[in-house]
């Protein structure tokens, strides 16, 4: 590791440097209206007496529509359409767990106005970028912790049972990580449907990249990260990547470390689906770096890579970026060269 003594005068324009740098990504979007009314389906469910629910499904298949079929299918209810499909729901809703989870899921989001409101804010952005596209439906549920995000063609389902906070006291129970339980709060509900929405309308399979190597994946998700903070500008780069400060704080000291890792030791053309998973996937740290650095930390590569790209390219829209494949003309023409 080397250190570098910085100048305190320098330190006095770290602010405007950073205010330049958000600038990049706020836009104005008073000219788009977006009006987001998020159902929610666990009241629906939950509020009935139980013996009500078989005679509620017609009023619920209307109200719902698409994103009950979705619905239906993460909990393993089957087709809306079976005659049994109320009996199963009535199961799922009288469950003790499910009916203890609904009261912790009312008791932490009582009112959603705020979630709506990040949402319409962050649509009006997607909607200036992409006039051509449409908002989809949304609405929340409870799915016995099976999903966090449901996506359809035009529906986003929020599970609110996976946003009840790190130290919920379900989570251990499940088996889920603690690195995983720390970005399962209600903060991040908005960023993970930003992040998800995106990676559904730009899926990396669909793209068809001319290679399934780990420079393309690391690109890709350096796209679908630069998409999320150009649809939420203000958002922290802790929230933005999962990091925590400490992991930010790695990545930015050892970003030519590891980029320069990855180039000599011949890893960027991988196409070995172990190796592209040790980088991409979820992982309390990224093992082919360090303890200290974030699982998933060369995704914070790619993002620097296309930001890189889409400040030295202007004329490059967002929709062209996220369509694009050529990866190697990409990098090239982003010039990165962390130093």
């Amino acid at each position: 590791m080397k250190f570098r003594f910085i100048p305190v005068f320098l330190l006095l324009f770290l602010p405007f440097l950073w205010s330049c740098k958000r600038d990049h990504y706020r836009i104005n979007t008073s000219s788009v209206s977006v009006n987001i009314d998020i159902m929610r389906l666990e009241q629906d469910l939950f509020s009935p007496a139980p013996e009500e629910i078989p005679g509620i499904v017609p009023h619920l298949k209307e109200k719902f529509g698409e994103c009950l079929r979705l619905f239906s299918l993460v909990i393993n209810a089957g087709d809306t359409s079976d005659p049994s499909f109320g009996d199963i729901l009535t199961r799922f809703c009288t469950d003790k767990l499910n009916n203890e989870v609904y009261e912790a899921v009312m008791k932490q989001y009582p009112d959603i106005k705020s979630i709506e409101n990040d949402l319409e804010n962050a649509f009006r952005h997607y909607l200036r970028y992409f006039p051509d596209k449409e908002v989809p439906a949304l609405f929340t549920c409870i799915t016995g912790f099976n999903n966090s995000l449901i996506i359809g063609d035009s529906v986003l389902g929020i599970s609110l049972d996976r946003y009840l906070g790190k130290d919920c006291k379900y989570y251990p129970r499940l088996e889920i990580y603690k690195y995983i339980a720390v970005r399962m709060n209600s903060w991040n509900i908005v960023p993970d449907c930003i992040y998800g929405w995106g990676s559904t309308e730009w899926e990396f399979v669909t793209l068809k990249y001319p290679d399934d190597n780990l420079l393309s994946e690391v690109l890709h998700e350096g796209k679908l990260r630069y998409f999320e903070k150009c649809m939420l500008p203000g958002i922290n780069d802790t929230i933005l990547f999962g990091f925590s400060s400490d992991q930010m704080k790695f990545c930015r000291n050892n970003e030519s470390q590891m980029w320069h890792y990855l180039i000599e030791n011949d890893l960027l053309f991988s196409t070995d689906q172990f190796v592209i998973r040790k980088f991409i996937g979820e992982a309390p740290f990224t093992s082919y770096f360090t303890n200290e650095s974030p699982g998933r930390a060369s995704a914070w590569l790619g993002f620097r890579i296309v930001e890189a790209y889409m400040m030295k390219n202007k004329n490059v829209s967002l929709g062209d970026l996220m369509n694009d494949t050529d990866i190697q003309r990409l990098l090239g023409k982003a010039k990165y060269s962390p130093e």
